[in-house]
């Protein structure tokens, strides 16, 4: 059974850093290219950041570039995203995302909130 497990979250300063991580079981993640969206209230999901399988190629939202790095433990099966220089607009629900095969899996998501 595909499943998506996310934690770290949390109430941070604006200019803290957190790292989120997302534990994956029923597959390898490394096979796979993993993703970090996220859902702030009254906007829509949107996509933070993915790396891509073998290449590991990695691509951000222009709002998060230079300050998230998407990283992969493949020893753990997991997917980590460390988040430096927060700022409040990054507040929101930032969820896990697997495409496996035609199966698409997502975590239960983990708040985070950027707040003095």
């Amino acid at each position: 059974q595909v499943q998506l497990v996310e934690s770290g979250g949390g109430l941070v300063q604006p200019g803290g850093s957190l790292t989120l991580s997302c534990a994956a079981s029923g597959f390898t993640a490394s096979n796979y290219a993993m993703s970090w969206y996220r859902q702030a209230p009254g906007k829509e999901r949107e996509l933070v950041a993915r790396i891509w399988s073998r290449s590991s190629v990695k691509i951000y939202a222009d709002s998060v570039k230079g300050r998230f790095t998407i990283s992969r433990d493949n020893a753990k099966n997991t997917v980590d995203l460390q988040m430096n220089s927060l700022k409040p607009d990054d507040t929101a629900v930032y969820y896990c995302y697997a495409l496996i095969g035609t199966i698409s899996s997502w975590g239960q998501g983990t708040q985070v909130t950027v707040s003095s």
